[in-house]
C-alpha cells in the first residue's frame, strides 16, 4: 500500500512543481494561468467527471455506502467548524476561508491519485465521490458566504452559484445518463473522454502556478486550524461513518483520500466573488497543498491499518 501511495503521488508532485517552474520563470505570460484554470475547470473536469458517470459500471460499487459516508462526515466537519468560529475569533470574511480550507477539496489532485491507485475503477469511485461531495461542499461553503461574507447574496444569486456550477452539472448530467441507461454518441465519447484526460495534467500544472506563500505568515492561527480540521478532523470523522456503515476497500480508502485533499484553488476565486478573503484564502491554499504530500500517504497508511482485519 505504501509504495501503491507513493507512486500514486509522484505525478502530482512533478506536475506541481512543473507548474511553478513555468509560472516563476514566466515561460508562458502570467494571462495563460487564469484561462487555462477557467478551461480546465468549466470544461474538461466536468467532461470527466460526466463521462466516468455515465460510462462506469456502478452496479458492482458501493454507491451508497460510499456517497453517505462522504455526505455524512462533510456535514459533521462543517457543523464542528462553525461551533468553533467563537474560539477563532476572526471577522465574517476571514471565517469564510477557514470554513472552505477545512471541506473544500482538491478535484484535480483527487482523481489522479484515485486512477493511479486503481485504474477505471479508481476513476468511477473518483465519481461517484464527486458527485457526492461536489454538491453537498458548495451548498455549504454558498451558505456560509451569506451569512458571514461581506458580500451579502439574494436567494436568487444563492441558487445561481449553486445551479451554475460546472462540476455539480456534469456530476448530475453523468448520473442522469447512467440511471435512464443512456449511452454517449459513438462520435462524441472519444472526444469528451479525451477532453477529461486533459483536464489531470493541466489542472495540477495550474495548482503549481497558483501556490502563492506570501501572505501565510500573516495567518498562521487561521492558517493551521483549517489545515486540523482538513487532515485531521476530517479523515477521522469519515473513518468512523464509513465503519458504522460498513465501507471498506477500494470505496473506503477513495473516501479517505478525497477527504484528506487540499483545498482547491477554486476557492480563492469563490473568496474574490462572495466577500471572502483571498489573501488569507491564497494562504491556506498554497500551506495545504504543501502539507498534503505529507498528509495524504499518513491518511491512508495510517487510518488504513486500522481497519484492516
Amino acid at each position: 500500500m505504501t509504495g501503491a501511495v507513493l507512486l500514486a503521488l509522484l505525478p502530482v508532485v512533478i506536475l506541481t512543481a512543473l507548474g511553478m517552474v513555468l509560472r516563476h520563470s514566466r515561460f508562458l505570460e502570467d494571462a495563460f494561468w487564469p484561462q487555462a484554470e477557467r478551461l480546465a475547470y468549466f470544461v474538461l473536469l466536468p467532461c470527466l467527471f460526466f463521462h466516468g458517470l455515465a460510462t462506469a459500471q456502478l452496479e458492482a460499487l458501493p454507491v451508497r455506502e460510499l456517497a453517505l459516508t462522504l455526505i455524512l462526515s462533510t456535514l459533521a466537519v462543517a457543523a464542528l467548524v462553525v461551533a468553533a468560529r467563537p474560539l477563532m475569533k476572526l471577522e465574517g470574511p476571514a471565517f469564510t476561508s477557514v470554513f472552505q480550507g477545512s471541506v473544500r477539496f482538491n478535484n484535480y489532485v483527487g482523481v489522479t491519485l484515485a486512477a493511479g491507485l486503481f485504474g477505471a475503477k479508481g476513476i468511477a469511485l473518483a465519481a461517484i465521490c464527486n458527485a457526492a461531495i461536489v454538491p453537498t461542499v458548495n451548498i455549504l461553503c454558498v451558505l456560509v458566504f451569506a451569512r458571514y461574507g461581506s458580500a451579502r447574496l439574494t436567494r436568487a444569486g444563492l441558487l445561481r452559484q449553486l445551479v451554475t456550477n460546472p462540476l455539480v452539472v456534469g456530476s448530475l448530467g453523468g448520473i442522469t445518463f447512467q440511471m435512464l441507461g443512456l449511452g454517449i454518441p459513438a462520435g462524441v465519447e472519444p472526444a469528451m473522454r479525451a477532453l477529461g484526460a486533459a483536464s489531470l495534467p493541466l489542472g495540477l500544472l495550474c495548482i503549481g502556478a497558483a501556490l502563492e506563500f506570501r501572505s501565510v505568515r500573516h495567518w498562521m492561527g487561521p492558517v493551521a486550524s483549517s489545515s486540523a480540521m482538513k487532515f485531521l478532523a476530517m479523515p477521522i470523522v469519515t473513518l468512523l461513518v464509513a465503519t458504522a456503515l460498513g465501507l471498506k476497500g477500494p470505496a473506503l480508502t477513495t473516501a479517505l483520500l478525497f477527504q484528506a485533499l487540499p483545498t482547491a484553488s477554486s476557492a480563492y476565486i469563490l473568496a474574490r466573488q462572495l466577500g471572502g478573503d483571498a489573501a488569507l484564502m491564497a494562504g491556506i491554499t498554497a500551506t495545504q497543498t504543501v502539507l498534503a504530500f505529507a498528509a495524504i500517504p499518513l491518511v491512508l497508511i495510517g487510518l488504513g491499518t486500522v481497519v484492516q482485519p
